[in-house]
């Protein structure tokens, strides 16, 4: 095991009814006038923005409203909360949604106190000192950002997707309620299980010895998700299975799995690329790439995703190679993803062969990956079994 360091300073309230905590958690973290920053009409349709004001206003805490955050969030509406914060004084940044609504929150907690403009950071040029602090309710199990210190944005001039890890993002506190959940599109839902699992994933594929203990907490949040997903796919107010769903999306990307090991993402960072082109969901993308990655790189370290197919998938080893069993389990996991309506081709993203040399000289730094380090030709490799699924 690798030397760390792990703090995760958010606090978590969990639960039914406890949007209703909003204003109160606001007043505790220090905030006094906040920015509400949300998405679409669903929170609106469902009265949950109304809850989270009503309780904003209880508390004697002033607010600003700012809508319309897309998935694949965009650098426009950072730039627009960085201004009505500024304008208006804003001391605290509240983000009613998924991990798009909490990653914009988190960029413009970035730029709010900064000189220059915020894209500094996630292009590397500059790292922040200080940000706007940050809190959250969560409406959609996924991204983990309501527990972990990074954030993704896309910057529209130029149309780059790319992510900022410093642990001023972590937000002070998070609202879950799993009956939020309940109204999600079945396939939104099924993009956030295949989220989570990459990010769990992207930590499991190491090539650090010795880590036995975080392996184990990893293949118990895999298997707790595969138990969960078509319970709550099939039942949509199923709280338990939700609730399980809910919490496994935040311990997935919090890094408690991860500590003291190497970690790969390699697939998440050509999924950047992929869906910044294409504008698909990311989930989508995770579930085009991942296996494709695996079919690559497997033979870098048998043993393990000998581990990964028989302690995960439950792959039956008796009369197999070692080669077959880790290739079982890859399979296991494209024929899951397939089950729960996932796609697994470029195509089914809207990609064609035709771009794979531009998304492989696409991905920043010019390579990436750990468990097997990837350059362009390695990266058009793996997008070329992605596009035969």
């Amino acid at each position: 095991m690798l030397n760390f360091e792990f703090c995760s300073p958010t606090k978590f309230v969990f639960g039914r009814g406890t949007q209703q905590e909003a204003g109160r958690l606001v007043r505790e973290a220090g905030g006094t006038r906040a920015l509400v920053v949300y998405g679409g009409g669903s929170v609106v349709r469902s009265g949950l923005l109304d809850q989270v004001l009503a309780s904003l206003d209880a508390a004697g805490v002033a607010h600003v409203e700012m809508g319309g955050v897309k998935p694949n969030p965009r650098s426009d509406l950072v730039y627009e909360g960085i201004r009505l914060c500024r304008e208006n004084g804003l001391d605290f940044l509240l983000a009613v949604g998924g991990g798009s609504v909490i990653d914009t929150a988190k960029a413009i907690g970035d730029g709010v106190p900064y000189d220059g403009d915020f894209w500094d950071f996630y292009s590397g040029k500059a790292v922040p000192k200080t940000a706007l602090p940050v809190g959250c309710v969560l409406t959609i199990p996924a991204a983990g950002s309501e527990g972990s210190n990074s954030a993704v944005i896309t910057q529209l001039d130029g149309n780059l997707k790319r992510g900022l890890n410093v642990e001023l993002h972590r937000p002070r506190f998070a609202i879950m309620n799993p009956e939020l959940t309940f109204t999600l599109p079945r396939y939104q839902l099924a993009c956030g299980i295949t989220d989570m699992m990459a990010h769990i994933m992207e930590r499991y594929f190491t090539n650090t010895p010795d880590v036995a203990l975080t392996d184990r907490l990893a293949e118990a949040l895999l298997l707790s998700i595969i138990d969960a997903a078509p319970v709550a796919l099939a039942n949509s107010t199923d709280y338990e299975s939700h609730a399980t769903l809910m919490w496994a999306g935040t311990l997935a990307h919090n890094n408690s799995v991860g500590v003291g090991r190497e970690q790969d993402w390699a697939s998440h960072r050509i999924g950047h690329e992929l869906s910044a082109k294409y504008d698909c969901a990311h989930g989508a993308s995770l579930s085009v790439l991942f296996p494709a990655w695996m079919k690559y790189t497997y033979k870098h370290d048998v043993a393990r995703f000998v581990r990964f197919a028989t302690a995960v998938w439950g792959v039956e080893t008796q009369g197999r190679s070692d080669e077959e069993i880790a290739l079982a389990g890859i399979d296991a996991l494209q024929s899951f993803f397939t089950s729960i309506g996932m796609p697994h081709t470029l195509a089914e993203v809207g990609g064609c062969e035709a771009d794979i040399p531009t998304l492989a000289r696409s991905v920043v730094d010019g390579k990436t990956g750990h468990f097997v380090e990837l350059y362009p030709p390695q990266i058009e490799d793996v997008l070329r079994i992605a596009a035969k699924g």
